[in-house]
């Protein structure tokens, strides 16, 4: 396969991975509205999880296919991308102010998931053990979620009200179609996560780089896309807190929930590559690290400090590129 095809179809699954995202985040909360669940609750969770559907097929096809490394790196890079790039770019297109709950749980559970990841990962291996640890711990987060989402303020309620509640009356009490949507969307994204995993392997043996360097970056950097887009657009609406909330719960959905299912259902784990232990998973603890002072200071992120993660970001990949060339 030439490099031109293998980019193509690499390409085309990164469209199928965004589209598919789309379906089941549309889908998912026009299902769960349907069910009754409060659209703070869709806006916390089933947005947040919805984002991070691209990341799940993606290491759950790559793990299948032996390449455990691109899973574990796609994590580790998804989630550097949302806190550099996609925090930087929305402060920088309008400054993020944030909610008291997320300075309370938000940052903090986002810290520790980045750190008990790296703990995990010292041995090499993200075994089955460690992949339950870090589901329960996702389950403990939910439901923190859960409770501090019933004592929100009236102003923060109604302001994801606007954001996640149906518009027309007669979809409030549709059934089939949000459900046909969210099950249109997990069909895409398990597709395109196939064609994009090939094509991503392709390319890390044409140019002769590993898996977790393409996972860190290529794969990584596809998968973000859907938070990347929810991002900007709630940013441009002004739902600051939206944007946020979906972002930092996107991150830790990404440890827990993606990177736990993924070392549970792969027999003999996960392996952890020497160049994810020494330098990809500390950068991204580095990067959720620097955010606790960021943002504690006057509960803002203002345009200067999402420049300089933005800039932080590209020397990154910068760095990245010349280990590799």
């Amino acid at each position: 396969m030439s490099i031109l095809i293998a980019a193509g179809l690499c390409a085309l699954g990164l469209v199928m991975l965004v589209a598919g995202a789309e379906l089941v985040t549309r889908g998912g909360t026009a299902f769960a509205a349907r069910l009754g669940v409060s659209p703070i609750l869709i806006g916390l969770t089933v947005v947040a999880v919805g984002t991070s559907t691209p990341e799940l097929a993606v290491g759950i096809g790559a793990a299948a296919q032996g390449n455990g490394a691109l899973a574990v790196g796609n994590i580790a890079g998804a989630n550097t991308v949302n806190l550099l790039l996609i925090l930087g770019l929305s402060a920088l297109l309008r400054p993020l102010r944030l909610r008291l709950e997320t300075l309370r749980m938000d940052l903090p559970v986002m810290v520790a998931a980045a750190l008990l990841l790296w703990v995990m990962a010292r041995d090499g291996r993200l075994d089955r053990v460690d992949g339950m640890v870090l589901l329960g711990c996702g389950l403990v987060y939910t439901l923190l979620v859960m409770r501090m989402a019933r004592q929100e303020s009236r102003a923060v309620q109604v302001a994801f009200a606007r954001e996640y509640q149906p518009r027309d009356v007669a979809a409030q009490h549709a059934v089939a179609y949000p459900l046909l949507m969210l099950l249109a969307g997990i069909v895409i994204i398990v597709l395109g996560a196939d064609v994009f995993v090939d094509a991503a392997v392709t390319l890390a043996r044409i140019w002769g780089v590993s898996d977790a360097f393409i996972g860190v970056t290529v794969v990584s950097i596809g998968t973000s896309s859907p938070e990347l887009v929810t991002t900007m657009v709630s940013t441009i609406r002004g739902q600051r807190d939206i944007a946020i909330g979906n972002l930092l719960g996107s991150s830790v959905y990404n440890i827990v929930f993606i990177l736990g299912t993924t070392s549970l259902v792969t027999a003999g784990g996960l392996p952890v590559p020497a160049e994810l232990i020494r330098l990809n998973i500390p950068v991204m603890v580095l990067a959720a690290v620097v955010c606790v002072p960021v943002f504690l200071t006057g509960r803002r992120v203002s345009r200067m400090e999402g420049g300089v993660f933005v800039a932080a970001y590209l020397g990154y990949l910068a760095w990245l590129l010349i280990v590799q060339a």
